[in-house]
C-alpha cells in the first residue's frame, strides 16, 4: 500500500504555506504594529509575547493594550508605552524547555 502523502513519480510535493511578510512599525513609542504574526502566546499591560514568521517577539512596556488583533491577517496593533522589544532565539522559544520563554520575558 503506497503512502498517500508522498508524490507519485513525476509529481512534486505540495508547496509549503507561504510566509506572510513580517514588519514591525513603532510610532512615537506609543503604537506598535506587527504583521506576520502567527500567534499571541501571552500578554498583559506590561508584556507581550507573540510568535511571528521570524521567531518569537517579546515586547515590554507600560499601559500596553491590544488595539487590533487579527490572526487571520497575521496583524497585531498594540497601544501603550513601548520600552523594550526583542526576538528570542529559537532554542529559548522551544516549548519543551518548560517555562523558558515566559520566564525570560517576565524576569
Amino acid at each position: 500500500m503506497a503512502d498517500e502523502t508522498l508524490p507519485r513519480a513525476g509529481e512534486r510535493y505540495p508547496a509549503a504555506e507561504p510566509q506572510r511578510p513580517h514588519v514591525v512599525t513603532l510610532n512615537e513609542r506609543r503604537e506598535l504594529t506587527v504583521t506576520g504574526v502567527r500567534n499571541v502566546d501571552s500578554f498583559d499591560s506590561e508584556a507581550f509575547l507573540m510568535e511571528t514568521e521570524q521567531g518569537y517577539l517579546a515586547i515590554k512596556g507600560s499601559g500596553l493594550s491590544v488595539k487590533e488583533l487579527s490572526l487571520d491577517q497575521g496583524k497585531v496593533v498594540i497601544e501603550g508605552l513601548v520600552q523594550e522589544m526583542g526576538y528570542l532565539e529559537r532554542q529559548q522559544s522551544e516549548p519543551s524547555r518548560g517555562k523558558g520563554v515566559r520566564a525570560k520575558l517576565f524576569r
